[in-house]
């Protein structure tokens, strides 16, 4: 499937990307009818009332009663998450539906080369109220739960706003946070998200992605999973000036990074410094006409490349 700028909502699973992204639509509704009409293996899983969507391989037994337990699988599967919720008011069409449907195709892809080693979660509850803790994200009740499956060793990717530009970011701003404790429960934590980003960075170099970026990133997912002890390494997407001149910013003004780290970027003056991409979330201009096409196979081959496909 080629993806261009003219026909990309047209192919599936992209021609349901209209409806989701819908003024005043019950995204749950139209993403459960949409893996239905994709065929895919799934269950929802209600984790203090927020409702995740499992996409599990074909041919794996889905537990009775739905969220019992998981499919039989292997103690370190991949696990590919995005968050299906936005920001009332929001199109979301970056922030974060398109990520949604470049994994959807991907299970679509995974499931005729007959792979079996991996998950795919939609998350509730990512976006957060004004004045919320981070452990009120879905994230960190989902983290709780995959650990008492015994899934603490699972390569967790997490993609959040990948539908604009052309450079690959790589967040490395669990390093600032965790530090140079010498907690060992700190320290685990710090070493898988290591592996986790040296696992990016290969693929992209077996890719021979040459426009690539590590830096801090708005925490996303990665926040509830971090809050409780499990390991995630968030990917997302920038046109090339802007990481450009984000990474030029981080490097004049290294402090920079302690805005992000608190969330009070939100509401800084500061805010105008960040990527015009990121000003853009959870706002109404976060519209379809921001994304590039163009650039979504490339997204998505990296995400194939990252299990070995």
């Amino acid at each position: 499937m080629k993806t261009t700028e003219d026909d990309w909502q047209k192919n599936s699973p992209y021609d349901r990307f209209s409806y989701f992204i819908a003024s005043k639509v019950d995204r749950h509704k139209v993403l459960l009818s949409t893996i239905e009409k994709l065929k895919l293996n799934f269950l929802v899983v209600s984790i203090e009332k927020n409702k995740h969507f499992f996409i599990v391989p074909q041919g794996k037994k889905i537990p009775m009663p739905l969220g019992s337990g998981l499919p039989l699988m292997s103690k370190s599967p991949y696990i590919f998450v995005a968050h299906y919720d936005r920001v009332e008011g929001s199109p979301g069409a970056n922030d974060n539906s398109i990520a949604v449907f470049h994994l959807l195709r991907v299970a679509m892809q995974l499931n005729k080369l007959y792979v079996d080693n991996w998950m795919i979660i939609f998350t509730d509850k990512e976006e957060l109220a004004a004045g919320e803790n981070p452990e009120k994200q879905g994230s960190f009740a989902l983290a709780k739960q995959l650990k008492a499956w015994g899934l603490e060793k699972a390569k967790i990717f997490n993609f959040d706003t990948c539908g604009t530009g052309d450079t690959f970011v790589f967040s490395n701003l669990a390093d600032t946070i965790l530090g140079n404790s010498d907690n060992p429960n700190i320290i685990k934590v710090k070493t898988e998200i290591q592996k986790l980003r040296s696992h990016v960075l290969e693929t992209a170099y077996r890719l021979r992605l040459d426009k690539v970026l590590l830096a801090p990133i708005p925490f996303s997912d990665d926040m509830g999973f971090l809050r409780a002890g499990l390991a995630a390494q968030t990917v997302t997407m920038l046109p090339t000036d802007e990481g450009d001149q984000y990474e030029a910013l981080l490097r004049n003004r290294p402090e920079f990074v302690k805005l992000i780290i608190s969330g009070g970027i939100k509401n800084s003056p500061e805010r105008r410094s960040l990527p015009s991409t990121w000003k853009n979330m959870n706002t109404p201009a976060d519209t379809p006409d921001r994304l590039t096409p163009q650039y979504f196979d490339q997204f998505v081959n990296f995400i194939m490349e990252l299990i070995g496909k």
